[in-house]
């Protein structure tokens, strides 16, 4: 399915570790502050938040404020707060997700609505939405606070439009990619540009720095289709298939009916709009033949690789090796 090797569970767990040994004590300080600031007195409200605690797995965007930090001259106490909010910030938009795709399982566990209901799942992401602003706002400025709102509501809008093109089976790459700028990379932006921004950079290497967060986020998003697809659950430890469940129409179904004679596309239309259980195994042997998912894993490639130009801004670092380590990743992984 792609020219470079996959990353098995192990193996991804093992890079990661690497990538954040030198955040190690930071990262951990993150998540105390997330565990503090969520802290209930009500026993059912806490056991609720150390399920979602549960569901940080790669903490992808707490790392990148702080690897930024250091690549942009350095991590300073801003930093582990703003890396608890955009985590946060996250895991909420997790829990609503899960809601939104009927999902059962996140992070090998039960997720919030299966467990307790859509009705406790939507109250639980509003309570992890309203302490992220809450702790923002206890920075010296509005600035972050201001990044993050502006952030959210593009996460909020990507997730609107693609519930609004259920089943448009006309959507094209260019709706596509604006719908997971906003949904996913609006966040990975903004982690890396607010590293950047409270490290004191100068404007154009915070600007960098988001055009970096914003390609690897895109990259992110596609791998994570894909993955939708022909992924393994036991590897990814969540709910496959959901996309095609709710007719989300990916790049990789996308690519597929723009380049498919036009019976098959009509007969293609059909198993997505009407999907079954067998659906997602019905549609595999197409997207490879046809080689749509080589064609996404392309894709997700180059937005790595644009990724990676970003840097180029920035003096020769090990935090710097290390962003870049993370474009790799995002590429190569099976989970």
């Amino acid at each position: 399915m792609t020219s470079s090797p996959m990353l098995t569970k192990e193996d991804i767990g093992h890079k990661l570790a690497a990538v954040y040994a030198p955040i190690a004590s930071e990262l951990a300080e993150s998540e105390r502050i997330f565990a503090g600031e969520l802290k209930s007195r009500f026993p059912f409200v806490q056991d609720l938040v150390g399920h979602c605690a549960a569901f940080q797995g790669k903490r992808l965007r707490p790392a990148l404020v702080l690897l930024t930090a250091q690549a942009c001259g350095g991590i300073r106490p801003a930093h582990p707060v703003l890396a608890a909010v955009v985590e946060m910030i996250h895991t909420a938009t997790l829990v609503h997700d899960d809601i939104l795709d009927e999902a059962i399982v996140r992070r090998h566990a039960a997720t919030v609505n299966a467990e307790w209901g859509n009705e406790t799942a939507v109250l639980m992401g509003d309570y992890l939405f309203t302490h992220a602003f809450h702790l923002a706002a206890s920075l010296e400025t509005t600035l972050a606070c201001r990044w993050i709102g502006r952030a959210t509501n593009l996460v909020c809008e990507g997730e609107m439009q693609q519930v609004h093109n259920r089943g448009n089976v006309d959507l094209d790459e260019a709706a596509y990619f604006d719908i997971i700028r906003g949904k996913t990379a609006e966040l990975t932006a903004v982690s890396a540009r607010l590293g950047a921004q409270y490290a004191g950079a100068d404007a154009a290497t915070v600007d960098a720095m988001d055009q970096y967060g914003r390609n690897l986020g895109v990259a992110f998003q596609i791998a994570d289709d894909v993955l939708d697809i022909w992924g393994d659950e036991r590897t990814t430890g969540k709910s496959l298939g959901t996309d095609l469940e709710k007719q989300k129409l990916t790049l990789p179904l996308i690519r597929l009916l723009s380049t498919s004679p036009a019976p098959l596309a009509a007969r293609l239309c059909r198993m997505i709009n009407e999907p079954t259980e067998e659906t997602r195994g019905e549609l595999r042997p197409y997207l490879e033949s046809s080689g749509a998912l080589e064609y996404a894993w392309d894709r997700a490639k180059a937005f790595a690789s644009l990724a990676g130009k970003a840097l180029d801004i920035l003096p020769d670092t090990a935090a710097k090796g290390l962003l870049r380590n993370l474009t790799q990743y995002v590429v190569r992984r099976s989970a």
